[in-house]
């Protein structure tokens, strides 16, 4: 049985280093699991974006830090302006400003993320991700296109959905709708 290993080692092992472990009763090979030198990364975004460059500081402690700006203080509150919120990342559409609502709890609110048909968010920018970070279970916001932190959503918002999206100021981007 040892013989028949060592000759298939190179087929195995795909050119890695792979060690050979004897004992007077057992065999083992050891080798990396993954040999492939080509696999991307799970993540969406170019590994090479130097985000501390492109970002504020701010931006970067939530976005990519995953922090959250203070109650209150985001430029887009209490903005009223019809078109539509983008990822301060990587511009992708997130929230129609048609969405939006005065929730009272400092950060911009929204009841409704951009592409969503009735309940489905597949089409939509933004993926959700369990988060106990907050001492309690609670669900956070990720922009589906760069992984950016943008807040977190709750089930005690307004009809049509239910769904209360608590969302960073500084995670945004607004570009007015043209007429």
């Amino acid at each position: 049985m040892s013989r028949f290993l060592l000759r298939f080692i190179p087929l195995i092992s795909n050119g890695t280093t792979a060690k050979l472990v004897f004992s007077k009763k057992t065999f083992l090979l050891i080798r990396p699991l993954c040999t492939t030198t080509d696999l991307l990364s799970l993540t969406r975004y170019d590994e090479s974006i130097d985000w501390q460059k492109k970002l504020t500081p701010e931006q970067y402690v939530v976005t990519r830090e995953k922090g959250t700006e203070v109650p209150f203080s985001g430029i887009y509150l209490n903005h009223s302006e019809v078109g539509m919120y983008h990822c301060v990342c990587c511009d992708a559409p997130l929230f129609r400003s048609e969405s939006k609502y005065d929730s009272g709890t400092g950060w911009p609110s929204f009841f409704e993320a951009h592409g969503t048909w009735e309940r489905d968010e597949s089409r939509s920018s933004i993926v959700r991700r369990p988060d106990n970070s907050l001492g309690s279970i609670g669900t956070e916001v990720l922009c589906k296109q760069c992984d950016a932190h943008l807040g977190h959503v709750f089930d005690d918002g307004p009809d049509p959905t239910g769904q209360r999206f608590c969302i960073n100021s500084v995670a945004l981007n607004f570009k007015a709708r043209e007429n």
